[in-house]
């Protein structure tokens, strides 16, 4: 399961979402769907400018998880 570590990234920043909106230009329903993760899909336009935001990696926000159900 990939998991979405936005929320955490977000709070050590001490950023809302909206500041990430405003930042990255990306729809605050998109950022909250990530920050809840709720979001089925993310596009790597996306995905580079909220890294490009928060100066990290990918693997800052995006992790893997095992199933625990097989």
């Amino acid at each position: 399961m990939i998991r979405v570590k936005l929320a955490d990234r977000l709070f050590e920043k001490r950023w809302s979402q909206a500041e990430l909106c405003r930042r990255t230009g990306i729809r605050a329903e998109t950022v909250n769907d990530l920050y809840h993760e709720m979001a089925e899909r993310i596009s790597f336009k996306n995905l580079d400018l909220i890294c490009e935001a928060l100066n990290c990696d990918i693997t800052d926000i995006l992790i893997r998880e095992k199933n625990k159900s097989k």
